[in-house]
């Protein structure tokens, strides 16, 4: 005897709101408990009825979710949630505050801070060379186009902290700096060199107080340029 289909319990939403109320219902199925990482998602047909929002709404929260790293979509198989995502829960919670920027950047603050003190101690030469490469880059850039070797200089100074408990953390803190870099309405290059030099410097000298100190005056800077140019409403 064939089984039933499962049915799932998705609390439906009026059709005025925005994707962001669709994208939690999404993840509610996670977090309740209905599904779990690594388990197919209901088809679209099944969400736009149970929800009752239009199939751009749902898609728009599908594609984010996709973005955040929550969900996977594999062609002529279906939606998946990511089978990693319990050992990454940073990816939900930014998926649950994807439209709150100033809560974005004090995550992107606190995980980078946090980082930058370890890496001082761990980080090795192949790293502090491949760090001075991407300063190098957005130093001869022409067209200001170096956003790629800002996430690289990032990068290099998460993993460098060689933690696997906090790797989920470092997936986390690229997504929240690409989210931040395109709320950027323009670029300081010669300001960006500057500051990635003085973290590089304090990084060769092994100093994690000066390393803590020069991250922060960076971080704190982009900050308040993003939320200077944020619209609230």
């Amino acid at each position: 005897m064939e089984e039933s289909p499962k049915r799932f319990s998705v609390e439906s939403v009026n059709r005025n709101t925005l994707s962001k109320q669709v994208l939690e219902r999404i993840v509610q199925l996670l977090t309740s408990g209905q599904l779990k990482p690594g388990d197919k998602l209901p088809t679209e047909m099944e969400l736009l009825e149970e929800l009752d929002v239009s199939r751009p709404v749902l898609r728009e929260a599908l594609s984010s979710l996709e973005t955040l790293g929550v969900i996977t979509r594999k062609t002529r198989e279906g939606t998946f949630f990511n089978n990693k995502i319990d050992s990454h829960p940073f990816s939900v919670m930014l998926a649950l505050a994807a439209d709150n920027m100033p809560a974005i950047l004090e995550a992107r603050m606190a995980l980078e801070l946090g980082l930058i003190t370890i890496a001082a101690k761990k980080i090795d030469d192949d790293q502090l060379s491949r760090l001075k490469k991407t300063i190098d880059f957005i130093a001869n850039s022409e067209d200001n186009n170096y956003g790629e070797a800002d996430r690289e200089f990032h990068r290099i100074i998460a993993l460098s902290a060689d933690n696997p408990i906090v790797e989920g953390m470092i997936d986390s803190l690229l997504i929240t700096h690409r989210k931040i870099d395109s709320q950027i309405k323009y670029r300081e290059r010669d300001l960006t060199v500057q500051h990635h030099s003085a973290i590089y410097e304090a990084l060769v000298k092994r100093d994690p107080l000066e390393a803590f100190q020069q991250m922060y005056r960076h971080l704190d800077y982009v900050r308040k340029k993003v939320l200077q140019h944020y619209n609230f409403e």
